[in-house]
């Protein structure tokens, strides 16, 4: 079995999430995606947080429909801060009775510059197939967004073009050219809070999860 790693905050989960994972299983060929809401972000003040819990819940809830989808909470389980080569091996682990291949890490380019600042890196390289998958440069409000810390802080995320043949770490990756879909986690915390539609943004199970739990109000 071929199994490829989303992480993230999904804060919420929407459709530009569930539509990635669905071209890396289509055109990467891997067999599941494995959803990893993070407990505490490292590098990474997150804006109008709801639970851990409940972040977890909504990722199960858009999974639901797909079982080439699955919430993994591994990381909220551990409890603190996660590095992603922890999450790695632990899933090495898990999995190694139906492995095929190794673990396929995705990673938007919103992340490549600041890719060399992750723990363990060149380990992450080595161990993982890196896919490089594309997302849109998004303006939404930024009341609403997360904001980078430490030396993340420091390094432009979406900025700039990054060229990903300076980074020696990206030599064995893959480059998935996705379709962009205009949708961002902070755009729809904005239109909750402003009463704004954004029910077509996320899976319906989601929408009414966020409505019935007054979320991002």
């Amino acid at each position: 079995m071929k199994i490829a790693v989303l992480g993230g905050s999904f804060n919420p989960i929407h459709n530009a999430h569930l539509a990635l994972a669905d071209e890396v299983c289509t055109t990467l060929g891997y067999d599941k995606v494995l959803f990893v809401p993070t407990m505490n972000p490292l590098h990474k003040v997150m804006a109008n947080p709801v639970s851990a819990q409940m972040r977890l819940e909504m990722v199960q809830k858009a999974c639901m429909n797909d079982s080439r989808f699955e919430a993994e909470d591994c990381e909220i389980v551990r409890g603190g801060i996660s590095y992603t080569i922890d999450t790695i091996n632990y899933l090495e682990k898990k999995y190694a009775h139906v492995l095929t291949d190794k673990i396929g890490l995705i990673i938007g380019d919103d992340l490549f510059a600041g890719f060399h600042l992750w723990n363990s890196a060149e380990e992450l390289a080595r161990k993982c197939q890196l896919i490089l998958a594309r997302r849109p440069t998004l303006h939404t409000d930024p009341k609403y967004a997360n904001v980078d810390k430490g030396l993340y802080a420091d390094v432009s995320h979406g900025e700039v073009l990054f060229d990903i043949k300076s980074e020696p770490l990206f030599a064995d990756a893959v480059s998935l050219e996705n379709v962009l879909l205009h949708i961002s986690s902070t755009d729809i915390r904005t239109r909750c809070n402003q009463k704004r539609a954004f029910k077509y943004l996320v899976p319906p199970e989601v929408f009414k999860y966020i409505i019935d739990g007054k979320l991002y109000e």
